[in-house]
């Protein structure tokens, strides 16, 4: 009798079981969501830009479990309005300031609509030959407005590959150079090789030598991120040359520049180099993740990277006539990220790539000319692209903060006087940002507390520049009210 229950309860079930990809259901829940995400493009403006939630918010919220039966699309909306959009900082709102830019666009994102659609998973040429040559033919278009020389593209003998993110780029380049420099020295040498960057190399520098062990290899970055400081390639690569070194270009904020040929000196001397790479995720109008990696020699990567279990074993891998991204990259599976990228470079076209990139700059020029004309702020470091890193002097605000006067000479009385400017410029931003106006964070420059303002959402117009400034001075006036 038990047996008689179940097999009604399985056919019971199955009954009322919707094919999850059911074509006419699809088109229904598709339109709902495109034009729930529209309306918050429209709306984004009345959120607060940085979440005003507290930890452990969501869970009081929701359910304990997952339901049984399914629950309408028209539900699961209403639950995002509600308790998802305020726990999300909106990194696509036109007053986002922080950190870099996550730029997106139309294009990017149906782009990755198109890519989620298909779902291929392309580890190598033959599980959808389309993934594959589409990155090689969109890398080598992209490599040719960087100006990338011919070594670095698969027109010559070079490659690129799409990486998630720079983390993985930089490990994947130095575990091909790890090996490359142990194949001279002998892998019982491991423990003598070392890594070189600067005090403001990413720390994706950090994280992938652990993963790795120490090698011989330079990290040289193109827009810092804390203050989109510039490393002088060509004379790196003249040092790095004479000791057989790996010199990796990180490029990961300011590469996308780079297309605009008034920033191109910026990467003068890569043709010296052994790898480069920029986020497209970044500041290009494609959405996260796309890392785009050059390599001049491929087969240092796939030496270090490659495997070849028999499941996998084709008659095109076997050629040596298709590219295997799967031996280009830490993980195996990889999902079909030009698409994306290839609708963004056709559907805006180079000149308005350029075009889009030289506005955001034209407004970070705007807003350092607004710091520079208050003396009570100063720009801390010479802007380079679209980020402005400016403080607050208190010095200039009251003669004589904490008892100290800063014109005295006094050293003790500086170091007070810098700790006092530190303190305020954190209260100043976190006041801001806790406004819900604007977002903004930090960094420490040789002791100084600075506050970065990156320009780079697509929406961002002038008007929000002006604003931004507005809160700024504001927010000080407000606070120098109070003591």
């Amino acid at each position: 009798m038990g047996s008689l229950d179940s097999h009604y309860e399985e056919e019971n079930s199955s009954s009322n079981t919707a094919n999850p990809l059911n074509p006419e259901e699809f088109r229904r829940q598709g339109h709902m969501i495109i034009d729930f995400i529209a309306d918050y493009y429209q709306n984004m403006e009345k959120y607060p830009v940085l979440s005003q939630v507290q930890p452990g918010y969501l869970a009081k919220l929701l359910p304990k479990s997952a339901p049984n039966i399914p629950e309408p699309i028209e539900t699961i909306l209403h639950d995002i309005q509600q308790y998802i959009i305020p726990g999300i900082t909106h990194w696509q709102s036109p007053n986002y300031f922080a950190y870099f830019p996550a730029s997106s666009s139309i294009a990017g994102f149906l782009g990755e609509v198109l890519s989620t659609g298909f779902n291929v998973v392309g580890f190598n040429w033959i599980s959808s030959p389309a993934a594959t040559e589409l990155e090689f033919v969109t890398m080598d278009w992209l490599g040719q407005m960087l100006g990338l020389p011919q070594s670095f593209l698969f027109s010559g003998v070079g490659g690129g590959v799409i990486q998630g993110t720079t983390c993985e780029a930089i490990l994947c380049t130095l575990v091909a150079a790890r090996d490359q420099m142990l194949a001279k020295v002998g892998r019982e040498n491991i423990g003598k090789l070392v890594f070189y960057g600067s005090d403001q190399t990413h720390c994706a520098l950090l994280k992938a030598a652990k993963v790795a062990g120490l090698e011989s290899f330079l990290c040289a970055t193109i827009g810092t991120t804390s203050t989109t400081a510039v490393d002088p390639i060509r004379s790196l690569s003249e040092v790095t040359k004479e000791y057989g070194m790996w010199i990796h270009v990180d490029a990961a904020y300011a590469g996308s520049a780079c297309i605009c040929p008034e920033y191109r000196h910026f990467i003068d001397g890569v043709e010296n180099v052994n790898s480069f790479s920029f986020n497209a995720h970044k500041w290009f109008f494609t959405t996260l993740d796309c890392c785009c990696l050059w390599v001049k020699d491929p087969g240092a990567l796939t030496k270090s990277l490659s495997t070849s279990p028999e499941h996998l074993k084709n008659n095109a891998s076997d050629s040596k006539q298709v590219v295997d991204y799967k031996d280009w990259q830490i993980t195996l599976s990889r999902r079909f990220r030009s698409m994306k990228l290839w609708l963004v470079l056709r559907s805006y076209g180079v000149e308005n790539l350029r075009n889009f990139l030289r506005s955001h700059v034209k407004m970070a020029k705007r807003f350092q000319q607004l710091v520079e004309s208050d003396n009570r702020f100063e720009v801390v470091v010479p802007r380079n692209f679209a980020m402005v890193c400016f403080r607050a002097l208190p010095t200039r605000l009251k003669k004589e903060p904490n008892g100290c006067n800063i014109e005295s000479g006094n050293i003790e009385a500086k170091l007070i006087d810098q700790e006092y400017a530190n303190d305020f410029n954190r209260n100043l931003l976190e006041t801001m940002n806790a406004s819900g106006k604007v977002f903004m964070t930090h960094t420490i420059v040789e002791g100084i507390y600075v506050i970065r303002f990156a320009v780079g959402a697509t929406l961002t117009e002038d008007k929000h520049v002006i604003k931004a400034w507005e809160v700024v001075q504001e927010t000080v006036d407000d606070m120098l009210a109070t003591k």
